[in-house]
């Protein structure tokens, strides 16, 4: 962080009403601890990936519709009103943290949810709330 942002946010946190008899700069100090130990848990950064990839309409559409039943890049073209290479992009997307996994069936590829894996990383996500306060 540069000199100049830091300096506007110690200003911003003086004028905090609930510190009023705390050392502005050691508890600058603690809020950036926080931070720093944020980034660097691995949990944090599979939360973020959950997150990122379901906080997508497209994606979560498709979690819902495999949900349903397994499907096939058309069928879920059908479904979604999308082309094939933007539904193959997120199929990819989903696949990549293992949300869902898909086979060959002749000359088509046809994909599942992986409920172990939506179990994982909801269990991750509400340890990690849990563990911030």
């Amino acid at each position: 962080m540069n000199r100049e942002r830091k300096n506007i946010i110690i200003e911003t946190l003086e004028s905090c009403v609930d510190l009023n008899d705390v050392d502005i700069i050691q508890y600058f100090n603690e809020l950036q601890k926080i931070g720093i130990e944020l980034n660097k848990k691995k949990s944090f950064k599979e939360v973020f990936n959950f997150c990122s990839v379901l906080g997508n309409q497209e994606r979560l559409k498709i979690i819902q519709s495999l949900r349903i039943k397994n499907y096939c890049v058309c069928e879920l073209e059908a479904i979604l009103d999308k082309s094939q290479s933007t539904i193959s992009h997120h199929l990819r997307e989903l696949e990549k943290i293992g949300l869902i996994r898909g086979w060959k069936k002749g000359k088509f590829t046809h994909y599942e949810v992986t409920d172990e894996k939506i179990v994982y990383y909801l269990e991750l996500l509400k340890k990690n709330i849990k563990d911030t306060k």
